[in-house]
């Protein structure tokens, strides 16, 4: 019999957890994702512009830990951590994800300019930066511009998720002159079809693209 491929997830705040367990459902229903949820890394990187060492360590060794269950890949659900997950990946001998890599390779795909809306301002930089670094890495004149959309979070976080995905919708709406969206947070791929209603431009969330790299990579052992 076969072994399911085992994901491990690594979440900074709960509302990361539902987009990601139904892409998995939707998407790779064989594989069998195990949720690793530590909420103080959220508030501690936005205590900072940049990722202390500290943190760095603590990304490490959560991997480490991910790594340790058995796992055949590593998915880290929270976009603010960038470069500690790329330290992380490098230490360690199974696929190490972060999770907005495969969205933005959708995206720079489509060429042109894509337009990033987010609702956590900390991750901003480092996924501007992920997306340029991909876009050199693939020849690609792809652009990005970044779109924050306020209150959005503060609304899923209150269990308001009509709200939250209303906010982001009209976000897109108001959009003009763009190849593709993405949305930044995996919070965020709750809005999708809202969001996909609002504009004919192409639109990625990270949930469902990471599901799909992880499953053209891994498939089923």
């Amino acid at each position: 019999m076969s072994k399911s491929p085992r994901i491990a997830l690594i979440h900074a705040t709960p509302v990361a957890m539902d987009p990601i367990r139904h892409a998995f459902k939707i998407l790779w229903p064989e594989a069998e994702p195990i949720n690793i949820l530590e909420e103080s890394l959220t508030p501690d990187r936005a205590r900072s512009a940049e990722i202390p060492a500290t943190l760095v360590d603590r990304i490490a060794a959560l991997a480490k830990y991910g790594a340790s269950t058995g796992s055949d890949a590593v998915l880290f659900t929270c976009s603010a951590f960038g470069p500690a997950i790329e330290y992380a990946a490098a230490k360690l001998d199974i696929p190490v994800m972060k999770p907005n890599e495969a969205m933005f390779a959708a995206a720079i795909a489509e060429g042109g300019r894509s337009a990033m809306l987010y609702t956590f301002p900390p991750a901003k930089e480092s996924m501007e930066q992920e997306f340029r670094e991909e876009a050199a890495r693939c020849g690609s004149d792809a652009q990005i511009e970044s779109v924050f959309v306020p209150g959005a979070i503060d609304a899923v976080r209150q269990g308001d998720v009509a709200t939250h995905n209303r906010l982001i919708a009209e976000a897109a709406k108001s959009l003009s002159g763009f190849r593709s969206v993405t949305l930044g947070q995996f919070s965020m791929a709750r809005a999708l079809a809202d969001v996909q209603a609002s504009t004919d431009t192409p639109v990625f969330s990270s949930p469902e693209q990471a599901v799909l790299k992880l499953r053209d990579l891994i498939g089923t052992k």
